[in-house]
Parts: C-alpha cells; sequence; structure tokens
C-alpha cells in the first residue's frame, strides 16, 4: 500500500524539552484518533556521526542553527496517502481550532522561524 509522510525539522530548547514531549503526545493522540497510521518524535542523539571516508555531510546542528543548549526533533506522521493526510489534518485543524482559545496566550516550546515542514510520498520502503 502507498503511503504518505510529513515530515518536520527543527530545534526545542534544552529547557523546554519537558514541555514540548507533553505537546507532543497531545498531538500523538490527536493524529491517530483521526486515523494517522503512526506518528514519531525523535531527539537527535548522534547528530555528528562519523561518516564513511569522502562522503560529507550538513550536520543538523549547522542545518538547523541549533545551540549548544538547543535540541534537533525529526518527527514524522504517516499516512495511506496525501488525499487520506489532506483529510486526517483537517480533522485535526478542527478539533484544534476548538482548544486554541486555552493556549492562545501560552507560547510554542520552539521557534517556528526555525520550523520546516513538508509532505512527501514514500518511494522505497523494506
Amino acid at each position: 500500500m502507498p503511503k504518505y509522510v510529513d515530515g518536520f525539522v527543527f530545534v526545542v530548547p534544552r529547557k523546554k524539552v519537558v514541555e514540548y514531549k507533553k505537546m507532543a503526545r497531545i498531538g500523538a493522540r490527536v493524529w491517530k484518533k483521526h486515523g494517522a497510521l503512526d506518528y514519531k518524535e525523535c531527539i537527535g542523539e548522534d547528530l555528528a556521526p562519523e561518516m564513511p571516508e569522502g562522503m560529507k555531510h550538513l550536520p543538523f546542528p549547522k542545518l538547523t542553527g541549533a545551540k549548544k543548549d538547543e535540541t534537533v526533533w525529526f518527527s514524522y506522521i504517516v499516512y495511506r496517502s496525501r488525499k487520506h493526510r489532506d483529510e486526517v489534518n483537517a480533522k485535526v485543524m478542527k478539533e484544534m481550532d476548538k482548544a486554541m482559545e486555552r493556549y492562545k496566550d501560552k507560547p510554542m516550546p520552539f521557534d517556528m522561524q526555525r520550523f520546516a515542514a513538508g509532505g512527501f510520498e514514500v518511494a522505497v520502503e523494506a
């Protein structure tokens, strides 16, 4: 079955990791409730891995501009298709709109200006 993935890369200040995890757990419940197949929030652990000789790469901290007091996150949500993603996200946004009044004065635990997101069609699956 073809799948579609929304992927995200962003930084969270270390002092706000607990707060972000709380928010992420709520997000996971909401997305799964509305039909997402999988939901993962991953905190960077080995962000400067040793690469084979001659293979250069851009480390995530450099890519994101993460500072020593920040953590890099990679998160993703899996759907059956882009159409399914759009249907799930419409339901999620409707639910979130109702909850926004409670959180309108609460700042996000990360900088939305340093948040990258995109939809990806699964091209290879093992």
